[in-house]
């Protein structure tokens, strides 16, 4: 080797054989150099304290009588490098690199290094891997979610006195940690609640993990609230998996469906819920997690506790702050405003072009309804309305038949003369347009500006002729 100097500011670096020995010494991990026949020409002294063998000694010896199981002098022959391979040494899986040293295009030495001493460390370090993969993948999940749906109280439609007061309770929820129960019929918006509640609160830079209680199997449900470690059942993922309560730590965890959860459950949900730490199933080591927990339910849990359903203590844990959504139909007076910016959203995400406007009678038919499904319920009924509009207006016509005035109940909004004329107007307008069409259905019903079922429900209300 020719001797090489670098000057680095006053002192003078001599680049030769002792240096290189010196760096190799100073590696951790264990070194070995040997001629293309496999015959050792250097070995760092970590690796012989490893092998309990003076790294000197070693030199001229060849390397299957150094190293068992060594491939050093086939990776010689063949020319080809053998990179991440597992080598038995001392009853241990070694990780090794095996590279072939060239020059002119011809094998002149292989190099050996041993990337740890021991698979025990890359175990370890795929645990870790495995675990950062599972926390990113559930991240880029909420975030994905988070782009089509970002619910904040904005979001929130409703003017109405119990909306208003409602959405005051949930804003002054945001200031603190407390748990938080939302109760509420399905369809009401819980989660729109639960999501406006984390994204205005100092935890929102931090995951939004949901879990729907009824939606997994009872002998599940332990492993997804708090992970599993490496062969903890049939089936486990190698390296284990973590739960939803360790996603969650600086965040908030929204369980919904709460009223659904296992009585042998409950228990465990109070400690952790106490205590913030809790152990993955099959494992035995403490996790803690810094978490916010939302809960959601549209059962009466005060009637489950004396049922003997929920446990008790647990239902005042979580009922620290709680806050109840009011049904649709206790709060008609949001009807209009709620159709109004559902259809905005609706025709948007259809790229519809205009302003889609509803007529009086239409609104009116939509605010006398009971709504059963809540908001819900009249987001589908506008859905499937849009999706059946021939133009810019929702009439009563294009409603769900349901939502009609039965034949007997009189439109409030019409007196019976002008309801008489009106029934007259139209009778007569199907009749003319149907001749012009040549008794063509699809066609009338398109000038019309209905659908052709409405069309045919037409003709059958005013005894018209499917053919002339």
């Amino acid at each position: 080797m020719k001797n090489r100097s670098l000057k680095k500011g006053s002192g003078t670096v001599q680049m030769d054989a002792d240096l290189f020995q010196r760096i190799f010494d100073s590696v951790q991990n264990g070194i070995m150099i040997t001629d293309p026949d496999g015959y050792v020409v250097y070995m760092n002294r970590p690796y012989g304290r490893y092998l309990n063998l003076k790294a000197e000694e070693q030199f001229g010896r060849h390397c299957t009588t150094v190293v068992e199981n060594s491939r050093m002098h086939i990776v010689g022959q063949t020319g080809k490098a053998e990179i991440n391979h597992i080598q038995e040494i001392k009853g241990e899986s070694i990780v090794v690199q095996r590279i072939p040293v060239k020059k002119d295009g011809r094998v002149i030495a292989v190099f050996g290094l041993v990337m740890f001493s021991d698979l025990r460390q890359v175990t370890k370090l795929a645990k870790k891997i495995d675990l950062l993969e599972s926390k990113v993948k559930l991240y880029e999940a909420e975030l994905l979610n988070l782009r089509s749906c970002r619910y904040t109280f904005d979001s929130i439609i409703g003017d109405s006195l119990p909306m208003k007061s409602l959405k005051k309770e949930a804003l002054r929820a945001t200031s603190n940690s407390f748990p938080v129960m939302i109760s509420g019929e399905c369809g009401t918006g819980k989660e729109l609640f639960a999501q406006a509640i984390h994204h205005s609160s100092a935890r929102k830079v931090h995951p939004f993990v949901r879990i729907n209680c009824a939606a997994i199997p009872h002998n599940l449900l332990e492993s997804e609230l708090f992970g599993y470690d490496k062969g903890a059942f049939t089936g486990a993922r190698t390296g284990g998996k973590p739960g939803k309560f360790e996603l969650a730590h600086q965040g908030s965890i929204f369980l919904d469906e709460i009223g659904d959860m296992p009585l042998e459950m409950q228990p465990k949900l109070l400690r952790v819920l106490e205590d913030k730490e809790f152990e993955r199933v099959g494992g035995n080591k403490i996790i803690k997690s810094d978490f916010r927990l939302i809960t959601a339910t549209n059962r009466d849990l005060t009637q489950m506790v004396d049922q003997g359903g929920f446990r008790r203590d647990l239902y005042y844990r979580l009922n620290v702050i709680p806050l109840h959504i009011p049904p649709l139909r206790d709060r008609t007076g949001d009807i209009p405003l709620l159709t109004e910016k559902l259809l905005e959203r609706m025709a948007e995400r259809a790229d519809l072009y205009g302003d889609i406007r509803i007529e009086e009678t239409a609104l009116n038919a939509l605010s006398r309804h009971p709504w059963p499904g809540n908001v819900r319920e009249l987001s589908n009924v506008l859905e499937r309305t849009l999706s059946m509009l021939d133009g810019p207006v929702i009439n009563m016509d294009d409603l769900p038949f349901y939502l009609h005035p039965r034949e007997n109940e009189p439109d409030p909004a019409a007196p019976d003369s002008l309801r008489s004329a009106q029934q007259d107007v139209e009778r007569k307008m199907i009749k003319k347009t149907l001749t012009g069409c040549g008794y063509n259905k699809a066609r009338a019903a398109r000038k019309l500006g209905i659908h052709r079922t409405l069309l045919y429900k037409k003709l059958k209300k005013y005894s018209i002729p499917l053919n002339p």
